[in-house]
């Protein structure tokens, strides 16, 4: 078994199910918190759920994974920052983890077990 490719692909999907409950969380009020209604959670919602979706299949994961990195590193500065700047204070270590590993998924692609590879073989097949 290729274990790099396997906890590569594992990673990819363990964080984008992290980070899609949030939008819907933000959309619907599933959880502890309703529905935000300003625009700023209305767009991190958004990329939550659909950029999230995509890095969950691991389909144009390089560039989902950039936008969600730019995402959690707003959200670490914007939500989180104001409160207190380390992140064991402030409450932003989950933002500032998802922030370097959708940045580790940009440099490195979805790996092995992804749409993106499943059609970068038939591309390269034909």
């Amino acid at each position: 078994m290729n274990w790099p490719g396997a906890t590569h692909g594992l990673m990819r999907i363990v964080a984008a199910l992290i980070l899609i409950p949030h939008g819907y969380q933000k959309l619907f009020g599933i959880g502890e918190r309703g529905p935000s209604g300003d625009v700023r959670s209305l767009v991190a919602a958004t990329i939550e759920l659909v950029f999230g979706t995509l890095i969950l299949l691991g389909l144009q994961t390089r560039w989902a994974a950039f936008l969600c990195s730019g995402l959690m590193a707003f959200a670490y500065w914007l939500v989180h920052g104001p409160r207190a700047f380390l992140p064991y204070v402030n409450g932003g270590e989950l933002a500032m983890l998802l922030c370097f590993v959708f940045l580790f998924l940009w440099a490195n692609g979805p790996g092995d077990w992804s749409l993106d590879a499943v059609l970068a073989k038939r591309r390269k097949s034909s």
